[in-house]
Formats: C-alpha cells, structure tokens, sequence
C-alpha cells in the first residue's frame, strides 16, 4: 500500500502547542520507582492527562481543529459523534470560541459523560443503541445542516493537537528513549510518534514508539501485517475509549512509518494497572488510559532506557470503577476463592476461620452447603472468598487448613 499521509512537521506541532495552551493544562510528568524496578529501566515517567481539562487529551485535537475553521463555518457549527471523551473536547472547545456544537450520543451513555458533555453547553441527541446508528445519525445531521463534521481521529489537525503531548513531555524530561502509548483508531499515537520522531532527529538520537491496544479491539496489529487499514470483529472490552474495529487511514500511514511496535493487553491486565496506579500513584484512569501501564505490567516490553508512557484519561464511571477495582484486586490474586471440605460437625466453621485470621487473611464470602450432590453425606462444603496479599499468602492460608486436616482446592479467582 502507497502511502498518501504526510506527517505534520515540527514546526506545525510546535504551532499547534501554542494554539492549544490557550485552554489545556500543561499537565504533570510524574514519575513511578515502582513502574521503572519492573520494567529494568532508570525513570519511568507518567503523563498525566487524565488531570487534563475534561478529564481527557481529546480537548487537544478538538481545541485545534476549531480554530482552523472559517467564520463561514463557524456560523454553521460542529457536529461530533461520541460515547465519551471526544464528545466533552468538542463541547468544550466549541464553547471556549463561540461554536455551537451539536453532539450525537448513544442512548446507553454513561451519565457522567453524557451530563458533562451538556454542562459544556453542547446540544446532545440521544440516538442509536450502537455507535455505528449514532455515527449515521450524525453524518445526516451533517447533510442537513451544513454543520462541520469532526472526527476524533481520522484528521490533520486533530493528529497535530494530540501530538503535542510528546513537545511537553520532551520538554520536561528529554532524556526519554521509549514513549508508550494507548492506541484505539489511532489519532494520539500519529501525533505523539510523529512529533517524537521529528523531535529526536532534531537532536540526533532516536525514540522508541511502542502502541497498545486492548486484545478484544485491536485492528493495527492484523493491519500493519496486512499493509492497509483492516476492519475487524471487536469483542466486548472495558477500555471502551480504544475499542476501535479500524484505524484512521491517516493514522494508519502514521503508524506504519514511526511506530516500532504494537502490543495487545487484556482486560485482566488492564484492571490491575488501574489498580496499580490508585494504589502506587493516587491517579484515578479510565481503562483506556491505563493500557501502557498494563503492557508494561505484562512484562511483554523489552525496553531500556528512560521511558514515558500517557495516561491518556481519567474519565470513569464511579459504578465501573468499583467493578474493576474488585476485578483488578481479584486478577493480581488480592482476593482468593478455597473451597474446604469439612466434616459435617459443629464448630468447623468457627475453627477454619480461626486459621484464616491467624495467616494475617481476611473474610469477605462465606458460602457453605451440605446439598451438592457429589458431597458424602457427612461431609459439607465451605467456600471461603479472602482478601491476601497475593497468590503467595493465597497459597500459605490453603497450605495452613491443609497441615490442620482439611481438603482444600484453591478454586478459581475472580
């Protein structure tokens, strides 16, 4: 495949960064002691733009993209069509110049995005039960009004608005060698990659650009071997914000020619860096944004060198985010389910639970039967759900009630 994308120079990203300081944060460059002992490297640096005005990086691309509009088109107003992120950049870009914008939303929306999309004042419609009936909706509002279409990813300027998150970081910390990053169709990895790259060969070194995407919607590791964008069937993942069944063909011609690799994480993998970084780093981010933090937690990157990674949101659902705490504290065997087989006499529920406490283990389910039909009738079944510090501690409170007379299998961990 040819490619047809010439990527923003340096000057235009340099451009762009002033354009969008006009309403984005500078937002921090921390860095994690606990990230670099995994990953072998000196520094890890997160970028945290989940502390980004509207909880996300998308404002970037927005913010910069309006402002190339013609007052002809201004007049006319945005459209955009989004479950989340992209949705509250347009709005609040849109506000922030006097646009008005008109956002198409899935009706099973979650309520924190869909009431912050309209408290940056954009006039939301509620249409489809998928994002593909959304995205149609609005491309015939388009025709209909006359209205400018922005795209979250597929653009020139979006990608140059996004890329400047590299300018800030390199400008923070340039001894960077790796810069990580979540990729969905595609648009922050062109801009980031892109202005890394230029930014390097500007100083005669080298970045290493790694993507990551969650392994039930990852189109660029089937169309980077094929050589074109490629639609694929994406499954059900909790980092919606990058569960993209095709690149951008922009961002595809991006990728191809400055990123070095591409990995895929899983949900599990996912769930245990948010985890990670509320316990380690005290930042709350949505799944999407956790997905460099999750490859690096793999122990997939061989890397060397002083390495950044964005967390590129912070936008979660308070509801979801309890649900993967629990999943994330269950998939890093915080929580772990024993089955015991008990004879079938008082007091074995008060001495098994004596043996838990007495490993430093704590409780949270108890779940006992005398009815299941492959039990001997003497017998009973306990199914204790527990709270340890890992599969390690996991294992030594099963090896505990064992040394005490027990049958004990470490069931499944959930």
């Amino acid at each position: 495949m040819t490619q047809t994308t010439t990527a923003p120079t340096l000057e235009q990203f340099s451009g762009a960064l002033d354009v969008v300081h006009r309403v984005t944060r500078r937002t921090p460059l921390e860095s994690s002691r606990f990230l670099a002992e995994i990953l072998g490297v000196p520094r890890v640096y997160l970028k945290c733009e989940n502390l980004q005005r509207t909880g996300a990086y998308k404002l970037r691309g927005a913010y910069n993209r309006l402002t190339q509009l013609s007052e002809e088109e201004r007049a006319r107003g945005v459209v955009a069509a989004s479950a989340g992120n992209h949705a509250q950049g347009v709005a609040f870009a849109a506000r922030e110049l006097g646009i008005t914008a008109t956002i198409f939303m899935p009706l099973g929306v979650a309520l924190p995005k869909l009431q912050a999309t309209r408290n940056y004042g954009a006039n939301v419609r509620l249409v489809g039960a998928t994002f593909d009936e959304t995205n149609q909706a609005a491309q015939e509002f388009v025709r209909e009004s006359g209205a400018t279409f922005i795209p979250p990813f597929d653009d020139a300027a979006v990608i140059e608005g996004q890329g400047t998150i590299a300018l800030e970081m390199l400008d923070v910390a340039p001894e960077i060698e790796n810069i990580i990053v979540p990729i969905g169709g595609g648009g922050l990895i062109a801009g980031v990659a892109a202005a890394a790259k230029q930014w390097a060969a500007a100083q005669g070194r080298s970045i290493r650009i790694v993507g990551v995407q969650a392994e039930n919607a990852a189109p660029y590791p089937v169309s980077l071997a094929a050589g074109e964008p490629v639609t694929i069937q994406t499954k059900s993942t909790i980092a919606d914000g990058i569960a993209v069944a095709r690149p951008g063909v922009r961002n595809f011609d991006l990728v191809r020619e400055y990123v070095d690799e591409v990995v895929t994480v899983s949900d599990d993998d996912i769930a245990r860096a948010i985890v990670m970084l509320l316990e380690r780093a005290k930042l709350v981010v949505e799944p999407a944004g956790a997905a460099g933090v999750a490859a690096m937690l793999t122990g997939k990157l061989q890397l060397t060198g002083p390495t950044a990674t964005i967390l590129s949101g912070g936008n979660i659902d308070p509801l979801l985010l309890q649900r993967v705490i629990g999943h994330g504290l269950a998939a890093a065997a915080r929580y772990t389910k024993l089955r015991i087989l008990l004879p079938d006499v008082p007091g074995q529920l008060v001495r098994t639970a004596t043996i838990v406490a007495e490993q430093n283990a704590n409780v949270i389910e108890v779940i006992h039967t005398r009815h299941a039909t492959e039990l001997p009738v003497s017998e009973v079944e306990l199914e204790l759900h527990i709270e340890t510090r890992g599969a390690e501690h996991g294992e030594q409170v099963a090896e505990a009630l064992r040394e005490a007379g027990y049958v004990v299998r470490v069931g499944e961990r959930y």
